[in-house]
């Protein structure tokens, strides 16, 4: 590195490397602070003027900045930087800093870059800031994404009324590809946890009711609280917390690689094209996956019963004497809305994606987050209903 003096507060500074040289020549002349930049502009050529260029705009925050790089003849990620940094660095009294005669091929580069978004961007809350505040911004925010999720709800539900239409433009083998992930890969998961919840109920239950010899009317129990609540609410979960999330974390990725934006450019439409094939195939195997829930934990529930002396034809006897068919219907209709609200807050969320690697993991995080807050929330809601209608 060489430092030279020169006459009437003027300064050059150099560094020597590679047979190359970054140069900052900084001189203050009526009124105006000047930096003359010339040679390579790469890592290696800021790295030691940068803070001298940063400390003379620090020494003259009034004073207009005129940066001539007509001399830079070459300017790589790290020249920018440097360039862009100049541009935003804080002035006073309207002291702007303006380049003149880079070069074009580097001008057009470094004009794609606005100087303000790299400014540091406000605290998230202001000192002194009280309560009320704070709850009306979490409000608000909570409002967007309400209305975000009803926007996406009708763009879903356009799309859902399209494939109705024209079943042909549906695609099909991805639909597949997807029930299958979602579906029949979640059946070993399905499975320890039905029958473990089965048994579970079973004992539970039949140690209760074994005091007044009633332990038969456990199959009751595990018949009608499979079927119709427990069963449906469980698999929605493992559906949200498995399938809800690949949905969210693959859409997210593509959203990050800028997949999508390619997608959109080409003139598809991420909802039908991404968004419907999901949502097909998690209302299918969404109900499909309760019934054989409900046939896997009667079954541990079963085989429970036999610990008690219950045979397995009183058993079963029990079970179909008293769960009817509308209390099939009521859980599979609600596993079919399970399905909807999983897969379509799974993909809003990857939608929702922004950029960069932790992105992918905070859009994950919130798809199974709400998904499972809105599964509580429409449970409670058929409950209710299905009260009224008297199923």
């Amino acid at each position: 590195m060489e430092k030279a003096a020169g006459a009437g507060g003027r300064w050059i500074i150099g560094c020597n490397y590679r047979g190359g040289m970054a140069k900052l020549d900084i001189s203050t002349t009526e009124g105006e602070l000047r930096m003359a930049l010339g040679g390579r502009l790469d890592a290696d050529g800021v790295a030691p003027i940068w803070q001298q260029a940063r400390a003379a705009l620090d020494r003259n925050r009034a004073l207009p900045v005129r940066v001539e790089a007509a001399g830079v003849d070459y300017c790589d990620g790290a020249g920018l930087a440097f360039l862009v940094d100049l541009r935003r660095h804080p002035r006073q009294g309207g002291a702007a800093v303006e380049i003149q005669g880079l070069p074009e091929r580097f001008r057009r580069l470094l004009d794609q870059f606005d100087p303000a978004a790299f400014r540091s961007a406000p605290a998230a809350r202001q000192a002194g800031e009280g309560i009320f505040a704070s709850i009306g911004r979490s409000a608000a925010a909570l409002g967007l994404d309400l209305k975000s999720q009803v926007a996406f709800v009708g763009e879903a539900g356009r799309a859902l009324a399209l494939a109705l239409r024209h079943p042909r433009q549906v695609r099909w083998r991805d639909t597949l590809a997807v029930a299958e992930a979602a579906g029949v890969n979640a059946l070993p998961i399905v499975t320890l946890v039905a029958f473990i919840l089965g048994v579970i109920i079973a004992y539970q239950s039949a140690l209760t009711m074994r005091q007044f010899g009633a332990e038969v009317y456990v199959a009751d129990l595990i018949g009608i609280s499979m079927v119709r609540e427990l069963a449906p609410l469980m698999t929605a979960i493992l559906l949200a917390g498995r399938s809800g999330a690949a949905f969210a974390a693959e859409i997210a990725t593509m959203r990050v690689n800028e997949e999508i934006d390619a997608l959109s450019t080409f003139g598809f439409d991420p909802v039908p094209f991404l968004v419907l094939p999901r949502v097909l195939a998690a209302m299918v195997v969404t109900p499909v996956l309760a019934v054989y829930a409900d046939g896997i934990s009667i079954l541990g529930g079963a085989v429970t019963l036999r610990l008690f002396q219950v045979p397995l034809v009183t058993f079963y006897n029990e079970v179909f004497s008293w769960v009817q068919m509308h209390d099939l219907l009521g859980g599979l209709f609600k596993c079919l809305v399970f399905g909807l609200v999983i897969a379509g807050i799974g993909c809003l969320r990857g939608l929702q994606t922004g950029n960069g690697a932790v992105a992918v993991g905070i859009s994950t995080t919130r798809a199974v987050v709400s998904a499972l807050v809105l599964i509580v929330v429409v449970d409670g809601a058929f409950a209710v209903v299905y009260y009224h209608l008297g199923i």
